[in-house]
């Protein structure tokens, strides 16, 4: 548990803030992009390139499970064959001879099948409707029929003893459209911890900048003062050569951070998904705040909400579907097709149904295996042992989130215990700085001991803003592990669209296929 303190923000950040500005302007001397965490995430949301493929691929499925549903719902077909003809000799056998026929019909065919969810059958009706010419010649004699006819009925198509396909596929689907949604979710978590530690290297890159360059004007400063002791005579030339050494790596060391720091521009920008060519500056008061973290708490809410857990899931459920399928290899299975209908001809076609006939049809079927060679239990036992494997996975990636969380707990304790030591730090080498400058204006120190001195002051500064960089980088981590953000006492719900009953609800519809 960490201690409830607070590192009150001090003048520090405040001249950081003015100086960055100052920066800006007398190196690019043309407007900037400024950029705080929040505007830079908010950037990120629109223009990241990471997540509007994720967005990509939610919508894609979504559209899928669209197109899915909309499969369930009655279709409406129309087929139409406007001219059909043809002229044969043709040999009947019932009379032992040959005769020419030549027919010309047309004729079109409405259709409306309803797929039927709960039992995988199809209802259909269909009304088929025609006009023929026909015409036959046997031995010299001409025979001749003109006629509409209309062909109405109702069919019934339904498997038997075997498993619901059309319920499974609505499934899968349904379940690889949640799958997309977390990934999207979990894409958005990434992007956002991505652009924070990206964020924080420009504004790190930024301050060493600073650093550098208030330590070449010190180098600056130290040179002009031994400068003017050689020139009159008061200190040994070898303590110029010394200065000008010291003044040409704070230079160097300049111009390093300079390259550095537009490296890391890029990186961020590439990101953010705005132009390299846009040239921006990072702006961040960092205030640091002791947050209590119950480690317990953490630990038993990112086992209840991590979304990588529901992804595994889901695998798990989608590998129960394989089996389904396996076991349903060589199986024994029927089918059932009924139809009734009215079938009506005439000459005209308003009496097309004077004299109908009814055409009843009663279709069973069987699919009866025999033997196999041994395919379909190797089959299971392969899928079973996938199935296992999932299992293992799932059970591992509990682990690895206990283990995570548990370490980044550890971490904030450690990293704050830093922070307050880094900061103690930077006032001991600043007034440590202060005293042998005196000491080096008054000839006491050399310029390699003041540099020394400098250098220290230099890594201090830079210790305690990273010390501090890696604390809210770690609670992110742990908000991120955790899915709750202990900084504010409220749980994170990344995936807002998520009806947690729904997915208990699919699971459970899922059980109903094994």
């Amino acid at each position: 548990m960490i201690k409830s303190l607070q590192l009150k923000g001090n003048r520090r950040s405040k001249y950081y803030w003015i100086a960055l500005s100052l920066l800006s302007v007398s190196f690019y001397g043309e407007a900037q992009m400024a950029l705080t965490i929040e505007k830079a995430l908010e950037i990120a949301e629109v223009n990241s390139p990471n997540l509007r493929k994720s967005r990509m691929n939610l919508e894609r499925y979504q559209e899928n499970l669209f197109a899915q549903k909309a499969s369930l719902k009655s279709k409406f077909s129309l087929d139409l064959n406007p001219v059909d003809y043809t002229k044969n000799r043709r040999f009947d056998n019932r009379l032992s001879q040959w005769y020419t026929n030549e027919s010309f019909s047309t004729d079109g065919q409405l259709r409306v099948d309803q797929p039927i969810l709960f039992s995988d059958g199809v209802i259909s009706l269909i009304n088929k409707f025609g006009w023929q010419d026909n015409k036959s010649t046997v031995d010299g004699d001409k025979n001749q029929n003109q006629a509409f006819n209309n062909n109405l009925y109702l069919q019934i198509a339904q498997p038997l003893f075997t498993y619901n396909k059309r319920k499974m596929e609505l499934k899968e689907i349904e379940f690889e459209y949640e799958n997309a949604e977390i990934s999207h979710a979990l894409e958005r978590l990434n992007t956002e911890k991505q652009i924070t530690n990206q964020f924080y290297s420009v504004y790190m890159d930024q301050n060493n900048l600073l650093i550098s360059r208030e330590e070449l004007k010190n180098a600056q400063q130290s040179y002009d003062i031994i400068k003017n002791k050689v020139d009159a005579d008061l200190a040994a030339r070898d303590e110029l050569f010394q200065a000008e050494l010291n003044l040409s790596t704070a230079r160097s060391t300049v111009e390093n951070r300079q390259v550095g720091l537009e490296s890391s521009k890029d990186q961020l920008k590439q990101s953010l998904g705005i132009s390299l060519d846009e040239d921006i500056i990072t702006f961040a008061e960092i205030h640091i705040e002791a947050v209590e973290v119950n480690m317990n708490k953490a630990i038993e809410h990112g086992l209840e909400s991590r979304l990588e857990l529901r992804q595994r899931e889901i695998d798990r459920d989608l590998l129960g579907f394989a089996m389904v399928r396996t076991k349903a290899l060589n199986e024994f299975k029927g089918d059932v097709a009924l139809s009734f209908g009215l079938l009506g001809d005439n000459q005209n076609l308003g009496n097309i149904y004077d004299n109908p006939t009814q055409n009843p049809r009663v279709v069973i079927s069987f699919s009866i295996p025999i033997f196999d060679w041994g395919e379909k239990k190797a089959r299971i036992r392969a899928q079973r042992t996938a199935q296992k494997i999932s299992e293992l996975d799932y059970q591992e990636k509990k682990v690895d989130i206990t283990l995570n969380i548990r370490q980044v707990c550890r971490n904030l304790e450690n990293l704050y215990t830093q922070i307050k030591i880094a900061d103690q730090n930077v006032k001991n080498a600043q007034l440590t700085y202060d005293l042998n400058l005196e000491r080096y204006r008054n000839g006491d120190l050399t310029g390699m001991e003041i540099s020394q001195f400098q250098t220290q002051l230099s890594n201090k500064k830079i210790t305690y803003s990273q010390s501090q960089i890696n604390y809210k980088i770690e609670l992110l981590n742990l908000k991120i592990l955790s899915l709750f953000d202990f900084e504010h006492g409220t749980p994170i719900t990344p995936l807002k669209y998520t009806d947690t009953a729904s997915n208990k609800k699919r699971t459970e519809e899922f059980k109903s296929f094994k």
